[in-house]
Protein backbone atom coordinates (compact mmCIF):
# COMPACT_ATOMS: atom_id res chain seq x y z
CA UNK A 1 0.00 0.00 0.00
CA UNK A 2 0.77 3.18 -0.71
CA UNK A 3 -0.17 6.75 1.43
CA UNK A 4 -0.17 10.64 0.21
CA UNK A 5 -0.39 13.14 2.11
CA UNK A 6 -2.58 15.97 0.88
CA UNK A 7 -1.46 19.67 2.16
CA UNK A 8 -3.43 22.76 1.56
CA UNK A 9 -1.89 26.29 1.97
CA UNK A 10 -4.30 28.71 3.22
CA UNK A 11 -3.04 32.83 3.40
CA UNK A 12 -5.63 34.44 5.40
CA UNK A 13 -5.71 38.26 5.58
CA UNK A 14 -7.35 41.31 5.69
CA UNK A 15 -9.15 42.96 2.86
CA UNK A 16 -6.58 46.23 2.59
CA UNK A 17 -3.17 44.08 2.88
CA UNK A 18 -4.09 42.87 -1.03
CA UNK A 19 -2.79 43.81 -4.00
CA UNK A 20 -4.51 46.69 -5.96
CA UNK A 21 -5.73 44.30 -8.40
CA UNK A 22 -6.55 41.49 -5.88
CA UNK A 23 -8.77 44.17 -3.90
CA UNK A 24 -10.51 45.23 -6.95
CA UNK A 25 -11.64 41.40 -7.88
CA UNK A 26 -12.98 41.02 -4.05
CA UNK A 27 -15.25 43.90 -4.38
CA UNK A 28 -16.35 42.66 -7.80
CA UNK A 29 -17.36 39.78 -5.89
CA UNK A 30 -18.74 41.15 -2.92
CA UNK A 31 -20.59 44.02 -5.49
CA UNK A 32 -21.81 40.90 -7.29
CA UNK A 33 -23.76 39.05 -4.66
CA UNK A 34 -26.26 41.96 -4.84
CA UNK A 35 -27.04 40.72 -8.22
CA UNK A 36 -27.87 37.01 -7.31
CA UNK A 37 -31.54 35.92 -7.58
CA UNK A 38 -31.54 33.35 -4.27
CA UNK A 39 -35.89 33.95 -3.02
CA UNK A 40 -35.63 30.07 -1.71
CA UNK A 41 -32.07 29.71 0.21
CA UNK A 42 -31.98 33.82 0.74
CA UNK A 43 -28.20 33.17 0.19
CA UNK A 44 -26.48 35.90 -2.00
CA UNK A 45 -23.20 34.35 -3.77
CA UNK A 46 -21.03 36.69 -6.01
CA UNK A 47 -17.91 35.87 -7.77
CA UNK A 48 -15.32 37.72 -9.93
CA UNK A 49 -12.98 36.26 -12.08
CA UNK A 50 -9.76 38.01 -13.56
CA UNK A 51 -9.00 37.38 -17.05
CA UNK A 52 -5.48 38.50 -19.17
CA UNK A 53 -5.53 41.55 -19.36
CA UNK A 54 -7.28 42.86 -16.37
CA UNK A 55 -10.80 42.18 -17.92
CA UNK A 56 -13.28 40.95 -14.82
CA UNK A 57 -16.39 39.14 -15.32
CA UNK A 58 -18.68 38.33 -12.26
CA UNK A 59 -21.62 36.07 -11.82
CA UNK A 60 -24.06 35.94 -9.00
CA UNK A 61 -26.11 32.79 -8.10
CA UNK A 62 -29.44 32.20 -9.59
CA UNK A 63 -31.88 29.87 -8.21
CA UNK A 64 -34.94 28.11 -9.65
CA UNK A 65 -38.08 26.36 -7.65
CA UNK A 66 -36.78 22.99 -9.90
CA UNK A 67 -33.67 23.30 -7.45
CA UNK A 68 -31.57 21.69 -10.08
CA UNK A 69 -32.42 24.03 -12.74
CA UNK A 70 -30.13 27.22 -11.01
CA UNK A 71 -27.03 28.02 -10.66
CA UNK A 72 -23.95 29.15 -8.41
CA UNK A 73 -22.15 31.68 -9.23
CA UNK A 74 -18.72 30.79 -9.76
CA UNK A 75 -20.29 28.55 -12.63
CA UNK A 76 -22.30 31.69 -14.31
CA UNK A 77 -18.81 33.78 -14.13
CA UNK A 78 -16.80 31.09 -15.63
CA UNK A 79 -19.11 29.89 -18.44
CA UNK A 80 -19.60 33.55 -19.13
CA UNK A 81 -16.47 34.69 -18.79
CA UNK A 82 -15.20 31.89 -21.51
CA UNK A 83 -18.19 32.82 -23.84
CA UNK A 84 -17.19 36.11 -23.63
CA UNK A 85 -13.54 35.93 -24.02
CA UNK A 86 -12.68 32.44 -25.23
CA UNK A 87 -9.26 33.42 -26.08
CA UNK A 88 -8.90 35.06 -22.43
CA UNK A 89 -7.25 33.01 -20.05
CA UNK A 90 -8.35 33.10 -16.21
CA UNK A 91 -6.07 34.56 -13.87
CA UNK A 92 -7.60 34.36 -10.44
CA UNK A 93 -10.97 34.35 -9.12
CA UNK A 94 -12.92 35.65 -5.48
CA UNK A 95 -16.06 34.34 -4.39
CA UNK A 96 -17.92 36.13 -1.57
CA UNK A 97 -21.45 35.59 0.26
CA UNK A 98 -24.05 36.97 2.26
CA UNK A 99 -25.88 35.27 4.66
CA UNK A 100 -30.10 34.93 5.31
CA UNK A 101 -28.77 38.08 7.68
CA UNK A 102 -27.69 40.05 4.21
CA UNK A 103 -24.38 40.51 5.19
CA UNK A 104 -21.04 38.97 4.27
CA UNK A 105 -20.54 35.78 6.04
CA UNK A 106 -18.17 35.74 8.80
CA UNK A 107 -15.91 32.74 7.68
CA UNK A 108 -15.13 32.40 3.87
CA UNK A 109 -17.37 30.54 1.55
CA UNK A 110 -15.88 27.83 -0.80
CA UNK A 111 -17.25 26.61 -4.21
CA UNK A 112 -19.52 23.40 -3.90
CA UNK A 113 -17.69 20.28 -5.80
CA UNK A 114 -19.66 20.86 -8.95
CA UNK A 115 -17.93 24.82 -9.23
CA UNK A 116 -14.16 23.63 -8.29
CA UNK A 117 -14.78 20.63 -10.82
CA UNK A 118 -15.70 23.44 -13.46
CA UNK A 119 -12.88 25.68 -12.93
CA UNK A 120 -10.33 23.35 -12.87
CA UNK A 121 -11.90 22.71 -16.51
CA UNK A 122 -10.72 26.79 -16.88
CA UNK A 123 -7.72 26.46 -14.57
CA UNK A 124 -6.18 23.69 -16.82
CA UNK A 125 -7.53 25.71 -20.19
CA UNK A 126 -5.19 28.47 -19.02
CA UNK A 127 -2.13 26.18 -18.62
CA UNK A 128 -1.25 27.93 -15.14
CA UNK A 129 -2.76 28.23 -11.56
CA UNK A 130 -5.45 30.17 -11.05
CA UNK A 131 -5.77 31.64 -7.69
CA UNK A 132 -8.38 31.76 -5.93
CA UNK A 133 -9.64 34.50 -2.98
CA UNK A 134 -12.36 33.35 -0.56
CA UNK A 135 -13.99 37.12 0.96
CA UNK A 136 -15.36 37.04 4.37
CA UNK A 137 -16.75 39.76 6.24
CA UNK A 138 -13.34 40.59 7.86
CA UNK A 139 -11.34 38.56 5.99
CA UNK A 140 -9.70 36.55 2.74
CA UNK A 141 -8.55 33.42 2.72
CA UNK A 142 -6.40 32.82 -0.72
CA UNK A 143 -5.42 29.49 -1.74
CA UNK A 144 -2.52 30.04 -4.71
CA UNK A 145 -4.70 26.97 -7.62
CA UNK A 146 -8.21 25.46 -8.32
CA UNK A 147 -6.70 22.38 -8.08
CA UNK A 148 -5.26 22.70 -4.44
CA UNK A 149 -9.17 22.95 -3.54
CA UNK A 150 -9.57 19.47 -5.13
CA UNK A 151 -7.24 16.92 -4.50
CA UNK A 152 -7.62 14.04 -6.77
CA UNK A 153 -9.70 15.66 -8.76
CA UNK A 154 -11.86 14.41 -12.40
CA UNK A 155 -9.71 14.89 -15.24
CA UNK A 156 -8.45 13.59 -18.75
CA UNK A 157 -5.04 12.90 -17.13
Amino acid sequence: MRETTIRLTVAMCKADELSAPDRELCEAAVAATSRAYAPYSHFSVGAAIRLEGGVIVTGANQENVAFPSGTCAERSACFYAHAAYPDLKFEAIAIAARGTDGALTPTPTAPCGACRQALLEYEMLAGHPVKVMLVAADEVATVPSVASLLPLAFTEF
